[in-house]
């Protein structure tokens, strides 16, 4: 929707505004000392998300999403519950990093927190 001040940003170029690092696949399989196969295999069973954004063609993860080796306690889950409210994987990275009020904070520092309950109490009221 466009106003007056221009039109409304995709949802890559918000993704490129609300996530401060990004990892590509090669990096994420560093990490988690895996094959690039595995890493796409984990994105496939939601294990992990990987998106494209308004700056890179190239599907990248968020480097918050994985912490001490690993990817966060508490992701799969939530991915599972936005991709049953039909969220995109995009909707699904924009949410994770979006300030809510009510959590406080954003939803993918509430997981890195180990408040997975809570954030995943939002995700599946959005299904409803």
């Amino acid at each position: 929707m466009a106003d007056e001040t221009g039109p409304a940003p995709t949802t890559g170029e918000q993704l490129d505004d609300l996530v401060e690092e990004w990892l590509t696949l090669d990096e994420v399989a560093v990490e988690l000392e895996t094959t690039v196969s595995r890493v796409r295999q984990k994105v496939r069973e939601r294990d992990l998300l990987a998106v494209r954004t308004a700056t890179s063609s190239k599907q990248r993860v968020p480097a918050l999403l994985l912490a001490d080796g690993a990817t966060l306690d508490g992701l799969r889950g939530t991915l599972v519950l936005l991709g049953d409210a039909r969220f995109t994987d995009d909707e699904a990275a924009v949410w994770l990093f979006t300030a809510d009020d009510t959590l406080p904070g954003r939803p993918v520092d509430a997981l890195r927190e180990g408040r997975g309950r809570e954030v995943r109490r939002r995700a599946q009221a959005l299904g409803f």
